[in-house]
């Protein structure tokens, strides 16, 4: 977070193509995978807390360590999930999401 050093992310599901899916699981335990392009990939989690959806972002699957989950990069675009993403967020906002969350 920008006015912290801690990190704040959220877990979501990406859609991949059938070709990149298989690849991804065959190197799923496999230390080279690490070395891999970012793959494409639709963002298929909705988080109701944005004015517009999140379903269908393009993002950039980027494969990391054994045992880590891949880190999802959002293209660069005006979607306020993408400029967060971008620009960091502040742990106020970071209250501000639980908050609209809990009320559903």
């Amino acid at each position: 977070m920008r006015d912290s050093g801690d990190t704040f992310s959220w877990g979501v599901w990406v859609s991949l193509s059938e070709e990149n899916f298989a690849r991804t699981h065959d190197l799923w335990d496999d230390p080279a995978r690490e070395q891999e392009p970012p793959y494409f990939g639709w963002l298929s989690t909705e988080l109701p807390v944005y004015p517009h959806s999140t379903l269908q972002l393009k993002t950039h699957v980027h494969t990391r360590a054994v045992g880590q989950r891949p880190l999802i990069e959002l293209e660069p675009t005006d979607h306020p999930l993408a400029v967060e993403q971008r620009e960091g967020i502040t742990t106020s906002r970071v209250r501000e999401l639980a908050d609209l969350l809990l009320r559903g």
